[in-house]
């Protein structure tokens, strides 16, 4: 009589990746096996070895921490953005309180220098000099043909019509802020004219000694609404 020979046993070895898709598709597997996760242990960073639950409540923990600084960048901002509506709030209302041209770029003035914490400013206006010739405001306040050719450097912001913010060239530092140029680390240049219109009868420059203060990559919102509500107080007059 042939006898056939008995089949060995082999045993399958599990992989990391079968343990792994297990215990994703059984979150519950370690409620079930309480035992089990406590007797688990994992390296720490201090050397040391810290049980599974001491790990995952680390790991919590670290989620919570960062979660609460979330939640405190987005209060700032909130706070932040609260203390600028309520600045262009006061200005739009000292601005209709304004019966004339002078009284308006004064207005504008004292807004940017105590309002909005603006190191420097300058009103750029288009238009004839000896029109504005009653008009006082220091460095502030300057009208100059739009076919000037000191205003060739800003050419590409003219031609735009959106705020542009960051460091600006030599030749634009000197004709806004003469003697102070050198302190400007940065600036906002906010066009002035009816919206899609772009800078149509002039701009806002706003400069800070702080390099950061004006990026590429903040926020043009609130600057595209201070164009808009200088150029209507402006166009009154």
């Amino acid at each position: 009589m042939s006898t056939q020979a008995e089949a060995e046993f082999v045993e399958e070895e599990l992989s990391e990746q079968s343990i792994h898709d297990y215990l994703a598709a059984h979150p519950d597997f370690f409620e079930r096996h309480s035992t089990l996760l406590s007797s688990l242990n994992l390296p720490h960073a201090s050397g040391g070895a810290v049980s599974l639950v001491e790990r995952q409540v680390a790991v919590l923990r670290q989620k919570d921490l960062k979660l609460e600084r979330q939640l405190k960048e987005l209060i700032e901002v909130a706070r932040a953005n609260d203390s600028l509506g309520a600045r262009i709030h006061e200005l739009t209302m000292q601005l209709l309180d304004a019966r004339d041209l002078h009284r308006t770029v004064a207005v504008i003035e004292e807004a940017m220098r105590s309002g909005f914490d603006a190191d420097h400013a300058v009103l750029v206006l288009f238009g004839d000099p000896e029109s504005f010739e009653d008009i006082n405001a220091g460095r502030f306040f300057r009208v100059i043909r739009k076919d000037d050719a000191a205003l060739k450097p800003f050419g590409t912001f003219l031609g735009g019509t959106t705020p542009r913010c960051g460091k600006i060239r030599d030749s634009q530092r000197e004709f806004l802020f003469h003697g102070d140029a050198d302190e400007i680390g940065s600036a906002a240049l906010v066009p002035l004219g009816e919206m899609g219109d772009g800078a149509e009868i002039g701009f806002l420059a706003v400069g800070s000694t702080d390099s950061d203060r004006f990026h590429p990559g903040m926020s043009l919102d609130f600057l595209a609404r201070l164009g808009d509500l200088v150029t209507g107080s402006l166009k009154r007059f």
